[in-house]
């Protein structure tokens, strides 16, 4: 618990921004995973180009 609480201390910066501001990369961390999903999905079984190509036409 003490090590926590320090490592805490050491971001308080960004502790407190996270718990405060009104930003989030709830939307961001949607898509990054979707797309590990679909590489996880395809891989060993397509070419690159198709997933590139699954990746940008999916919304």
């Amino acid at each position: 618990m003490q090590g926590f609480a320090d490592s805490l201390r050491q971001y308080l910066d960004a502790v407190t921004a996270g718990l405060t501001l009104p930003w989030s990369s709830g939307v961001v961390e949607g898509h990054v995973n979707r797309v590990k999903t679909l590489k996880r999905a395809m891989y060993g079984r397509a070419s690159f180009e198709l997933l590139r190509t699954r990746i940008l036409t999916q919304q």
